[in-house]
């Protein structure tokens, strides 16, 4: 499989960052932490970044990010986010480099899960602080502030409240850094529920650099009660004694607090309520380097104070959800920032800032493909809108400009008739847009268009989950479900809904929190207790998956979030618990998918992460779901299962994604393994097959496409056996826009933000179990068995720079060489030009355009692998570009005509070559009659000389020369195969024409010549 090759779609959309670090010395230098997607660097100031992580790292979520002031070099990154919302990501730990992120070693701290912040000694890069949260969604003993003293070869927990309380935030006084001051975070998300706060939150300080740390939570001018939640905490290093936290407190005690006297007594400077609102996503506070009245504050909207704290001016930055800033020390109008868009730099002090359209790190939660032609790839992205991505590009690659949003919004599904993808659900929250693509005209079509926000599980008749499912169904476009805690359908496209189903969830009230009220204002132990939040999210007893069989009319499946399975085979008039029964209670059913092949079989991915269970879940039933089958042998313990699909060509062909990868499984799930290949490692929430192609949509780097799956459907275990292996092409497209190179060039030499497009030609993949000992060779063969071209592995075939088709166009340099993969294992040949070969070459002259072979028509061919003598074959077929109009009739008027005009080409370079040999003979006799001018040979030489002045232009040493002297036949006829070709169409009139007219023009040339030569012939006879 290692031939197979994952490509990058897009979007070039930032996902969420939630740490940053800038360079003290490189202003053009900064990283970023995607909460997926990895350490990225920038070092043109954010005008263009590249991943740093892929190939060392093991997780994608990034916390917390520190560069050393002493040695810039070195770089400590934190894993796992600290903005601990729903789809939080869990890290592993603590990465180190030494060389400016080109390298990278785990430090250990596995176990810690989420870090909030970093912090390395100003004078000494290998001492350094972690502030580690721990768990999110459990008790464990990893947590609170670990230090280093040794660069991370040791770590010692210096200070510790309980298995249920971790650390999120430090600083550090740079004038005297025995001096940390340090928050502690007591946190607890579950299924159903997020505690942000508690008891064991607090602000510690040190004065010995962390051997000791004093409790100051309770000091005089800091709230009092009995819960805290999340605080942020910055020193101001131009006033080492001047601290700000910003700190979630009961009994309206909320706010800014700034102490000038390092932590002995502290005051209220602030209840803005901008900068608390949602405390525990937020509550992220930056001190200036240079200015003791100036603070940063980072919430929904960007906020600064420049009279210490007191009053705040909002600065627009390109995307609202802020968490993260560092400013240069040195300079404080250099900014770096991070928020739910990505990150972005700005020198003029946050008045403008860099692209957030460059980084491909979008958080996508579902996908769906239509049916198309290129297919198009939909799905909504975390903290932004749905996307619809075209699956190649006519352009030669994926351009922004090709992209388009859909309704809906940030995190849920979409659904469509995928033949005919006129009208587009798409969820948003609770509710349903529907987009009609002719009108461009957005309608709401909600179950229930009403804002529930902030109310209570147990309080909310239809629960629909933050991520519900829409479905059109496969078998009548007009029907959609969409699911509550129970199934809606809708037979009129949404302009009504009927429920067709019971409550399909436990409805366990322990799991549905009660809304507070004036009469009954407690909070549920597993919210709050200072502050509630529910966009949803913590909605529970939902069903999460749901599906309508495609094979089998009426056959419904649904999944809850707290753990049931049903199935109705009558079109939802009953419903039957058919709950696999090893599956834990209370697991979440993530996807479900009914087989493509047999009614009776359908598939369960599963998760149980939220009650802190990361093991995988995967179930499989052949009898409607009476007995379910574990299959997750071969998927890490570590990796829980988000989704399971199986290949619709080929029966038992399953692939799943883990909160880490992908995996494939050739038995039917009786073992998986990876199928990671390039694919960076990432979260994958779902997974579609679409035209023979694996689309994933991840959690963190965009949409991928694994192309060409037939290699997948023909890999058997006999095949590694064999010595050698060719396996037959997928069908071709005679795709005529695109290829897999950038229509756009950068500065660089290298495409910026544009999605891949594959490669475009004919794709042939074999295997070799040894390398061959003698050279391989590669033929494509027409239906005539007549060889059209051929390739070999050690003889490279050289092309040459094609003359530009315009005036001002560049000469491009294609493929320097075409060589035969010939390694051991898997190996992917590409026929991109798929074409017959070109006329007879002639050197020595310029030309509007090159004389190119024609392409080869629609139909069937076959390819020969020939190894240590051995032939293997198989065969393929091209078809037409589908949008295409042309019949094979028209095909064929296209093709004899390019051959035709090749065939001229190839008689003219002939005869320029004739005339070149008929010069040198001439000079030949010339210099024989010592001298002597001869009348004959100078009048042939003269009509030498025209003739070939008609043929080719030989005065044109460069392509514009050409504005001075006027083309000759060859480019006529060049460009006029270019004409012919320009598109799959049949030949005009005129093409015919002018090719007629063309053809008698040479023709009359060519007579001349033959003249010429037999007035040459009777002259050397003479001579003899």
């Amino acid at each position: 499989m290692k031939s197979l090759n994952w490509r990058l779609i897009g979007p070039y959309r930032g996902g969420r960052v939630v740490a940053v670090a800038g360079h003290p010395n490189e202003k053009q230098v900064a990283y970023m932490g995607a909460t997926g997607g990895g350490v990225w660097k920038t070092i043109d100031g954010g005008e263009s970044w590249q991943n740093i992580s892929d190939g060392f790292f093991t997780s994608g979520s990034v916390g917390a990010i520190a560069v050393s002031e002493s040695n810039p070099e070195v770089l400590y990154v934190g894993m796992g986010e600290h903005t601990l919302r729903g789809n939080t990501i869990n890290g592993d730990g603590v990465y180190k480099s030494t060389d400016g992120g080109k390298t990278w070693q785990h430090l250990g701290l596995q176990d810690t899960y989420h870090i909030g912040s970093v912090i390395i000694h100003p004078t000494n890069p290998d001492i350094v602080y972690v502030a580690a949260i721990g768990h999110a969604f459990g008790s464990n003993k990893e947590r609170g502030v670990f230090r280093t003293k040794d660069g991370g070869k040791t770590w010692k927990k210096v200070l510790y409240k309980s298995p249920d309380v971790g650390a999120i935030d430090m600083t550090i006084d740079p004038t005297n850094p025995d001096v940390l001051y340090a928050s502690t975070f007591e946190f607890r998300r579950l299924d159903w529920g997020v505690r942000s706060s508690g008891p064991g939150a607090g602000i510690y300080k040190t004065v010995d650099g962390g051997d000791n740390w004093t409790n100051i939570t309770t000091n005089p001018g800091l709230p009092t009660g009995k819960n805290r939640g999340r605080i942020g905490i910055a020193l101001s290093p131009a006033k080492p004694e001047r601290v700000w936290a910003i700190i979630e407190a009961e009994n309206n005690q909320t706010g800014v607090y700034r102490t000038d006297d390092a932590g002995a007594t502290w005051q209220l400077v602030s209840q803005n309520a901008e900068l608390h609102q949602r405390p525990w996503y937020y509550h992220h506070i930056t001190a200036d380097p240079k200015d003791s009245e100036t603070v940063w504050i980072m919430n929904i909207g960007f906020w600064k104070s420049s009279d210490g704290g007191s009053n705040y001016t909002r600065v627009v930055t390109p995307h609202g959800d802020n968490h993260d800033l560092w400013i240069d020390p040195k300079d404080t109008n250099h900014l770096v920032q991070g928020n739910d868009g990505g990150a972005t730099v700005s020198y003029n002090g946050g008045k403008t800032w860099s692209s957030i359209y460059n980084q491909p790190t979008a958080q996508m939660y579902h996908v769906i493909t239509d049916n198309m032609f290129p297919y198009r790839v939909y799905g909504s992205q975390q903290d932004n809108s749905t996307v619809s991505v075209p699956s190649r590009s006519d352009n030669g690659a994926i351009h922004p400009a090709e992209l388009y949003t859909v309704g809906g919004g940030e995190s849920g599904y979409i659904a469509f008739n995928k033949d005919n993808p006129d009208l587009i659900y798409a969820a948003n929250h609770h509710w349903i847009s529907k987009l009609n693509m002719e009108t461009n005209q957005i309608s709401d079509v909600s179950v229930v268009p009403e804002d529930n926000y902030g109310y209570g599980s147990a309080d909310i008749k239809y629960r629909f989950q933050w991520t519900f499912p829409i479905v059109v169904s496969p078998h009548n476009p007009d029907v959609v479900y969409a699911t509550s805690s129970y199934v809606h359908r809708s037979s009129d496209q949404g302009k009504s809904w009927e429920v067709i189903s019971p409550d399909l969830t436990r409805s366990d009230p322990a799991t549905l929190e009660k809304t507070p009220t004036l009469d009954d204002p407690r909070i549920g132990k597993d919210w709050g207790p200072v502050v509630r939040d529910n966009t949803g999210v913590e909605w529970y007893g939902t069903i999460f998956a749901f599906e309508e069989s495609k094979i089998k009319p009426g056959l419904l499946w649904a999944g809850s979030d707290d753990g049931y399975v049903h199935i109705s085979t009558d079109n939802g008039k009953n419903w039957k618990n058919v709950t696999p029964k090893g599956l834990p209670k209370l697991t979440r059913v993530s996807i479900i998918e009914p087989s493509p092949h047999d009614p009776a079989t359908a598939y369960v991915a599963a998760t149980k992460y939220k009650q802190d269970d990361f093991h995988p879940y995967m179930y499989k039933t052949s009898d409607y779901g009476k007995t379910w089958k574990k299959i997750t042998q071969g998927i890490p313990e570590d990796e829980f299962t988000r989704v399971i699909r199986e290949d619709p060509k080929r029966k038992g062909l399953l692939y799943a994604g883990t909160e880490k990868g992908i995996y494939v499984s050739f038995n039917d799930g009786e073992q998986w393994q990876s199928l990671q290949l390039n694919l960076p490692l990432v979260p994958i929430h779902d997974l579609t097959i679409q035209d023979d192609d694996l689309v994933a949509a991840t959690h963190g780097r965009s949409f991928w496409i694994l192309d060409d799956l037939t290699l997948l459907h023909q890999l058997t275990p006999e095949i590694q056996k064999s010595s050698v292996h060719l396996f037959k092409p997928r069908e071709t497209v005679r795709f005529r826009g695109g290829g897999s190179g950038p229509a756009i060039e950068s500065r660089f030499g290298e495409s910026d933000n544009l999605g891949i497009n594959p490669p475009d030609g004919v794709v042939v993949r074999y295997y070799l179990k040894e390398a061959p000992k003698s050279e391989i060779t590669m033929e494509f063969i027409d239906a005539n068995g007549a060889v059209i071209k051929s390739y070999k592995s050690k003889t490279a075939a050289k092309s040459m720079p094609e003359p530009a088709n315009e005036m001002r166009g560049p000469a491009r340099e294609r493929a320097k060489e075409i060589v035969v993969p010939a390694e051991a294992g898997g190996n992917t040949f590409v026929w991109e030009d798929m074409r017959y070969p070109n006329p007879a070459p002639l050197e020595g002259i310029v030309t509007h355009g090159s004389a190119k072979g024609p392409l080869v028509m629609p139909g069937k061919y076959m390819v020969r692998l020939t190894v240590d003598g051995n032939p293997y074959t198989e065969e393929f077929e091209i078809v037409k570009d589908p949008r295409n109009p042309i019949t094979q009739e028209e095909y064929k008027e296209q093709f004899d005509l390019l051959v035709n005009i090749g065939k001229r080409v190839t008689e003219l370079r002939s005869g320029v070559m004739d005339i070149r040999n008929m010069r040198q003979q001439l000079d030949e006799i010339t210099k024989s009659s010592a001298g002597k001018k001869d009348r004959s040979i100078t009048e042939m030489k003269d009509k030498l000389l025209r003739i070939e002045d008609q043929l080719v232009q030989v005065k044109a040493k460069a392509n514009q020369d050409l504005t001075n002297y006027p083309v000759r036949l060859d480019t006529k006829l060049i460009r006029l195969a270019g004409f012919v070709e320009y598109g799959d169409a049949k030949p005009t009139k005129q093409h015919h024409e002018k090719y007629s007219e063309l053809s008698k023009k040479l023709q009359e040339q060519l007579e001349k010549l033959e003249e010429v030569k037999s007035q040459l012939n009777q002259e050397l006879t003479a001579n003899i």
